[in-house]
């Protein structure tokens, strides 16, 4: 099971947790919306450290990025099961072709 495995079953456990012991816990009972805004605002500071190009920001950056995916699919009963298999579905199709198929 890899980092990313682990970190999205926590989150799903988190979901029931007390959100005053749960940082997940809490992000989630602030419902989708705050998730959703939560994961942009991390998107952006991404964003920001690849254009510096400070590696070791961009990378803690990044790390954020995914867990605020995480939490967020989360918050809209999505898994990361579910993401992968829609990468799973895509692969072997070109970048093009799929963005024409999806009009």
């Amino acid at each position: 099971m890899s980092a990313l495995d682990r970190l999205a079953a926590t989150i799903a456990a988190r979901k029931g947790a007390d959100p005053e012991t749960s940082w997940t816990a809490r992000l989630l009972a602030r419902g989708p919306e705050k998730c959703a805004e939560k994961f942009g605002e991390e998107a952006v500071e991404a964003v920001i450290e690849a254009v510096r190009g400070d590696r070791a920001r961009l990378t803690a950056e990044a790390a954020d990025v995914l867990y605020h995916l995480l939490v967020m699919l989360a918050a809209r009963d999505l898994s990361l099961a579910d993401v992968l298999a829609e990468l799973e579905r895509r692969e072997g199709t070109s970048g093009i072709a799929e963005k024409q198929a999806r009009g």
